[in-house]
């Protein structure tokens, strides 16, 4: 791979991870406080954690691709409560370190290995790419996000009888 073949890869995921800030943008703004919290299951996660979580993932990917210590707090992410505004700071604030990171990709950011907390090392475009995907192939899991597993709405969403 060339320097050329970087920026196309580059470009490429860049797109790609702004759609995907944008959906996540879409599905929480104008929700209130107590939906992003709402936990449809004793154990199942909100979506203040879901979108904290996926962003968490992301960053430290990443990092790891362009060889850069990661400060990630992976427990502290299903604790988290966030309202609207907070989850749409933290989408900014993962586009601007995105856009950083993917200017800066090399060749060998791509094409060596990178290690990651305990997993077994893989070339950063393999990083990157198992980044985009479920490991079952299933779209992230932060989308959608007003769906959950029981089928039941969260608490604002739901509909209101007469």
């Amino acid at each position: 791979m060339d320097e050329a073949g970087v920026r196309t890869v580059g470009d490429a995921f860049k797109t790609l991870f702004h759609e995907l800030h944008d959906k996540l943008r879409e599905q929480v703004r104008g929700l209130d406080q107590g939906t992003l919290n709402w936990r449809p299951l004793p154990k199942a996660n909100s979506i203040a954690v879901l979108v904290t979580h996926s962003l968490g993932s992301e960053r430290e990917m990443i990092r790891a691709v362009r060889s850069v210590a990661s400060d990630r707090d992976r427990d502290s992410e299903f604790k988290v409560e966030a309202e609207a505004a907070d989850l749409l700071g933290l989408l900014d604030q993962a586009d601007r370190e995105l856009d950083e990171h993917l200017a800066g990709l090399t060749v060998e950011d791509l094409t060596q290995d990178r290690p990651r907390k305990d997993q077994e090392p893989k070339p950063g475009l393999l990083w990157l790419i198992s980044l985009r995907r479920c490991p079952s192939g299933a779209a992230p899991p932060a989308l959608p996000l007003r769906r959950c597993p029981s089928g039941a709405a969260p608490p604002a969403l739901r509909a209101t009888s007469p």
